[in-house]
C-alpha cells in the first residue's frame, strides 16, 4: 500500500491539496458491528471492507494542528479537536483495491470548520463546545481523553496506555484500521465523492484501560448507540502525522 506518493497518479484524485495539517494523539476505540447496520452508509460505488470476515466501525478523538485550508492558516481555526465515528470501505479501480474510510458523523468546536467540511465534501459535520485533556507520569504512563457538550452535558472518551510506541505490524487490525489512503463521501444527488489522505505510518500504543461516558443516540441513532455504549473489541492510540487531504472528485 502506498501511503506517501510525492506524485499521486493523474487519475487517482483530483490535482491539488484541499487541506494540509497535523493530526495527533489518536484515541480509537473499535467495535464489531453487524454488517447489515452500515448499508445505508456505504457510498455508489464502494463495498465494506472487512477484517478477518467482520464489520468494525471506529470512534476516533484526536487534534487537527497547525491547519491550513488552501495552504491558508485562519485565525482561532487552525488548533481544534475532532471526535468522528467511521467505517472502513474498499473500492476496485482496475487492478487496485483503495482502501478508504467513510464518517458517519463528525464533532468538531467551530461552526465554520464544519460549514466547509459540508460545503466541499457534504460531510456530516456538527459544532459543538469540545475539550482534550492529556497527562502523563515519570511511569511511562499517559492518559488521553476527549469530550464534548451535546445539550447540559459533557461526554467523555479516554483511554490510558502504558510504554512506548510501537511501529505497525503490516497485516495486524491496527494497520487495517489506520493505513487508510481515501475518504469517500455520499453526495446528495445519490453520486460519491473521493479523495486521497496521505500520511506516515503512526506508532501506536495498546489501550491499557478505556472509559466511554456518553449519550449515543442522539447522535448515532438507537443501533449504534447500543453498540458504542458496550467496550470496544479494540483500543489503541497512534501518535499521529503530517497530513495531507486533496481535493475530491466527484465518482
Amino acid at each position: 500500500m502506498r501511503i506517501m506518493d510525492a506524485n499521486p497518479p493523474a487519475n487517482s484524485a483530483s490535482p491539488g491539496v484541499f487541506l494540509t495539517a497535523e493530526w495527533r494523539h489518536l484515541v480509537m476505540l473499535n467495535y464489531e458491528v453487524d454488517r447489515s447496520l452500515l448499508t445505508n452508509f456505504v457510498p455508489a460505488g464502494t463495498e465494506l471492507d472487512l477484517w478477518k470476515g467482520k464489520a468494525f466501525i471506529s470512534l476516533v478523538g484526536f487534534q487537527f494542528l497547525n491547519t491550513k485550508v488552501l495552504g491558508i492558516p485562519f485565525p482561532f481555526h487552525r488548533n481544534f479537536e475532532e471526535v468522528n465515528l467511521r467505517l472502513y470501505v474498499r473500492r476496485r479501480e482496475g487492478g487496485e483495491a483503495k482502501r478508504g474510510v467513510v464518517f458517519i458523523r463528525e464533532m468538531v468546536p467551530r461552526r465554520a470548520i464544519a460549514a466547509v467540511a459540508r460545503v466541499f465534501y457534504n460531510e456530516n459535520y456538527v459544532a459543538l463546545p469540545m475539550s482534550h485533556h492529556r497527562q502523563s507520569n515519570p511511569d511511562g504512563e499517559l492518559a488521553v481523553e476527549y469530550g464534548w457538550k451535546l445539550g447540559s452535558r459533557w461526554n467523555t472518551m479516554s483511554l490510558h496506555v502504558k510504554g512506548n510506541p510501537a511501529p505497525l505490524d503490516p497485516g495486524s487490525e491496527e494497520h487495517f484500521l489506520t493505513q487508510r489512503d481515501w475518504g469517500y463521501t455520499a453526495q446528495k444527488d445519490g453520486s460519491c465523492v473521493e479523495y486521497r489522505v496521505t500520511h506516515r505510518a503512526w506508532r501506536i500504543w495498546s489501550g491499557e484501560s478505556v472509559a466511554v461516558e456518553a449519550e449515543m443516540e442522539e447522535l448515532y441513532g438507537k443501533d449504534l448507540a447500543a453498540i458504542l455504549t458496550s467496550p470496544p473489541a479494540s483500543a489503541f492510540l497512534a501518535d499521529g502525522s503530517e497530513v495531507t487531504v486533496s481535493r475530491g472528485r466527484r465518482l
